[in-house]
């Protein structure tokens, strides 16, 4: 009998590949499903406090508490969908660029099979390599971004490749719409006071955490279908847009934030937009001090846009 060997820890690192969302089966392929999960386990270029590249594993790990029945939106994701666990990029830990080639692969990979990918992160700077490819396959693509920062800096530390810089690197590469992009819940001390107007000046819209709760969640959501259409939509979810008292589990904190129901209900409530691919990041374990709150959110934030797909495949 041929038993499998696990892989070299040269090749893969060994925080990779330690189990799947909701035990789904785990394959090497998305051929035939209607999305793929991955995990993009990188935080080397992480600003602060690092950690998140065990991101992945610990959503993995507690999603095992998930049920596949969400009762608001009426549908079995498991009955309604296809879909499976790859696994994670053999990302390289402390080098980007070769990194970002790993991610880009893997997601091409998926979007070339016709699945949606949904990955978990991993830092922020992942996101741009996963444009790359998903803009390879639809073409430029509306940002949904929700987020306490605009990770729209030019440049971090003098170096252009950071968790602060994927989406000013995207739209100088072309990858995203800025026209029919938003980003939504930044707040916090700036270094630049005008930070937040450049997302107006590179032809972004940017709805900051206090204009929210001035407009009201029912016009932020007429206010993100009305920006984005029907344009092909990439929806990244940074999870310190949560305030830290619910989700304290990440790298860079803001109070301030918005509550795990709120969340929850926002990522519920875009359900009619043209999703081609969704990422959640910057979940980081170890400050995830109220036993794995952070991780859990992030599952059910995955599970709801999982939802989403089956309500759309189940209204066809």
């Amino acid at each position: 009998m041929n038993v499998k060997q696990p892989a070299s820890a040269l090749s893969s690192p060994r925080f990779c590949n330690m189990g799947t969302f909701m035990r789904m089966p785990r394959l090497d392929s998305a051929e035939g499903l209607d999305f793929a999960i991955a995990g993009a386990p990188f935080d080397t270029a992480s600003s602060f406090r690092s950690g998140s590249r065990f991101g992945p594993a610990a959503i993995r790990s507690i999603s095992a508490m998930m049920k596949p029945n969400n009762v608001i939106l009426q549908v079995n994701i498991m009955d309604s969908l296809k879909g499976a666990d790859l696994g994670d990029f053999n990302v390289t830990p402390g080098y980007i660029h070769p990194t970002y080639d790993a991610i880009e692969e893997g997601v091409s990979a998926i979007c070339e099979k016709g699945a949606i990918p949904i990955i978990l992160g991993g830092d922020h700077s992942i996101t741009l390599a996963e444009l790359r490819a998903v803009a390879k396959k639809h073409g430029k693509v509306a940002l949904v971004h929700f987020d306490s920062h605009s990770d729209l800096c030019d440049e971090v530390f003098g170096q252009k490749y950071n968790h602060g810089t994927p989406f000013r690197r995207a739209l100088e590469e072309g990858l995203i719409d800025p026209a029919h992009s938003i980003q939504i819940g930044m707040r916090g001390s700036l270094y630049d006071p005008d930070e937040h107007r450049m997302a107006a000046e590179l032809g972004m819209e940017l709805i900051p955490a206090h204009k929210v709760r001035e407009m009201g969640f029912e016009a932020l959501i007429k206010e993100i279908y009305n920006r984005v259409g029907d344009t092909p939509c990439f929806l990244t979810f940074d999870i310190d847009f949560v305030d830290p008292a619910y989700a304290p589990g990440t790298g860079t904190p803001e109070v301030g934030g918005f509550t795990s129901y709120e969340s929850l209900n926002l990522v519920r409530s875009i359900k009619d937009l043209n999703f081609v691919g969704f990422d959640i990041v910057e979940v980081l374990p170890a400050y995830d001090t109220a036993g794995e709150t952070t991780a859990y959110l992030a599952a059910n934030i995955v599970f709801e846009y999982l939802s989403i797909l089956a309500a759309k495949k189940q209204a066809k």
